[in-house]
């Protein structure tokens, strides 16, 4: 099959080696080992693995798990009008969407009787997961980018704890439930218009989920 030589090279379209698939293959072997994933969706990624034929069917295999590394290689610079991520990147920093755009750095933060943060300048992906078991996981999303103009950020705490910090400009909308422990929503934010949305559901087990704003900072309600 040839590609429409007016069609843009694409090169998530570039067929996955042996090698590429070996070391998916030893990522997968590592996570089932430690825990992270059970012998049945171990089982279920490597029968994946031998079907796929790209690398973009090869990459999300592991992104949700430490070792992942990006497979597609970036393809040329585009010519002409900037795209969408480009152009909110360059918006001003008051006007929302200045915050999304970029290439994801972390999609997961785990802590397991320890813990993790993400916070600083980084780059959230449409979907990330923060797991806490006997454990604290912090994420601040004040200084933060989105990849897309909505993200969903999945939070379980099993007897340990998240705290997730969220800036005036970023719409939160929480759905989480508590059993036996607690999903708090103390941020209740309404962001600016046509900004960054980010949804954050999970579960609390005996344990919290605490979204909130930064300390100090008065609340904004969304009741009038």
């Amino acid at each position: 099959m040839t590609q429409d030589a007016e069609q843009p090279f694409d090169p998530g379209k570039l067929r996955a080696s042996d090698d590429d698939r070996a070391a998916v293959a030893q990522t997968l072997q590592t996570a089932m080992e430690e825990g992270r994933l059970t012998p049945t969706e171990f089982q279920e990624r490597l029968d994946t693995l031998y079907r796929t034929k790209t690398l973009r069917e090869l990459e999300p295999l592991t992104w949700d798990l430490p070792g992942h590394r990006d497979l597609v290689p970036p393809g040329p610079a585009p010519v002409g009008p900037a795209p969408a991520d480009a152009m909110a990147a360059a918006q001003p920093a008051g006007s929302g969407m200045a915050r999304v755009g970029g290439t994801p750095t972390s999609s997961v933060a785990i802590g397991i009787m320890s813990g993790a943060t993400r916070a600083g300048n980084w780059v959230v992906p449409a979907q990330f997961s923060a797991v806490a078991i006997m454990g604290g996981v912090d994420i601040d999303l004040t200084k933060a980018r989105f990849a897309q103009s909505q993200v969903t950020i999945t939070a379980v705490a099993i007897m340990g704890g998240v705290d997730i910090v969220v800036p005036d400009d970023v719409t939160v909308i929480v759905n989480g439930i508590g059993f036996m422990g607690s999903f708090e929503d103390n941020a209740r934010v309404q962001g600016t218009p046509g900004g960054p949305v980010v949804r954050i559901n999970g579960v609390a087990l005996m344990g919290g989920v605490d979204v909130h704003r930064p300390k100090g900072r008065g609340r904004v309600s969304l009741e009038k």
